[in-house]
């Protein structure tokens, strides 16, 4: 277990990353994304698909991306929606875990508003954030900039020192570290631990260890 800096600080706010830590849509995503590309003649897998883009910001899938032939990119809306709605559920253990937090918390991520706030009511978890829901649209740039996890905090009051953040991706860790704030990285989801060792987080492996890790924090 790797440890960043800033132990033993006061935590008036943890931070949640919505992809692949709140909800469990990342390996939605990478199928989707996988087959999408593979139809303007790319030669990826999914694994590669998910080191190089799973917790990137729209913006930079679309760069990556490039020039893409007519419908093509409604296609892939419409793939992607049919396939939350069917299969979307909230990371395991994750419900448990909130409920034992007494902290304040908020969401933080690359998606889009609109879908952020379908995942959240898709699996429930809407009420507990009470719009507390920021976005990449919100700032200047996205993970892993620091600019999201700043503009969080300082819309909630809180210094980026006595934040812990929880994510689940490089770009998001590198994002939380850059903000100064503290970072628990969850490495039980689709980014192995390997790609998450040595950016500065906590690792763990399971939400239930996440209210014990927050409360050694403070």
């Amino acid at each position: 277990m790797s440890h960043g800096k800033g132990f033993g600080l006061a935590v008036d706010l943890v931070i949640f990353d919505c992809d692949g830590v709140l909800v469990d849509s990342e390996p939605i995503s990478v199928r989707v994304g996988t087959a999408a590309l593979r139809r303007l003649g790319w030669t990826i897998e999914e694994a590669e698909y998910a080191e190089r883009f799973v917790g990137c910001s729209n913006e930079y899938w679309e760069q990556q991306v490039g020039e893409t032939p007519p419908g093509w990119w409604e296609q892939v809306r419409t793939e992607y929606e049919a396939a939350v709605k069917a299969e979307l559920c909230a990371v395991e253990g994750i419900v448990e875990a909130l409920d034992r937090l007494t902290l304040p918390v908020c969401v933080a991520s690359n998606g889009r508003h609109t879908t952020i706030r379908r995942s959240l009511e898709l699996t429930g978890l809407a009420e507990r954030f009470g719009g507390r829901v920021f976005s990449a649209e919100d700032v200047a740039q996205g993970k892993p900039a620091p600019d999201l996890f700043l503009h969080a905090a300082a819309t909630l009051g809180a210094a980026p020192e006595r934040c812990v953040v929880v994510e689940d991706s490089p770009f998001g860790v590198t994002a939380a570290v850059s903000a100064g704030m503290r970072c628990l990285a969850f490495a039980g989801g689709l980014t192995p631990a390997s790609r998450l060792n040595g950016l500065g987080a906590t690792l763990f492996h399971h939400p239930a260890a996440l209210p014990d890790l927050i409360d050694a924090l403070r």
